[in-house]
């Protein structure tokens, strides 16, 4: 289950994050599928979680979006991680027109239980 945190500019329309909080479970989804954990393109609540922060007064950026995903290590998906995050990238982009952000893509050793 991937956990996903935008940091946005204040000056990134509101309508420009709803269209991004859209895309996102999708495109998220497909970066990081892999044999061990497949995605068969049917999302249920808590395969992917998405938060919203704006910068503070005291946060640094210099893009007005950036886009921090923690998915479970697999080798399958350490082994190609820069092609997926690049994948990932461009498909943002042409889905929702961004131009000024990044994607930080982490595979930490994790586990995750959701209860029914």
């Amino acid at each position: 289950m991937p956990l996903v945190e935008v940091t946005h500019a204040p000056t990134v329309p509101e309508s420009r994050l709803r269209e991004l909080g859209s895309v996102l479970p999708h495109l998220v989804s497909l970066a990081v599928e892999c044999p061990e954990e497949p995605y068969d393109g049917d999302l249920q609540p808590g395969d992917v979680e998405i938060r919203f922060r704006q910068l503070g007064p005291l946060d640094r950026s210099g893009l007005a979006v950036v886009i921090e995903i923690k998915s479970k290590w697999f080798a399958s998906r350490a082994a190609d991680r820069q092609e997926r995050v690049d994948a990932l990238h461009a498909n943002i982009s042409a889905a929702t027109g961004l131009v000024d952000f990044g994607v930080y893509l982490s595979l930490p050793s994790a586990a995750w239980s959701q209860g029914d």
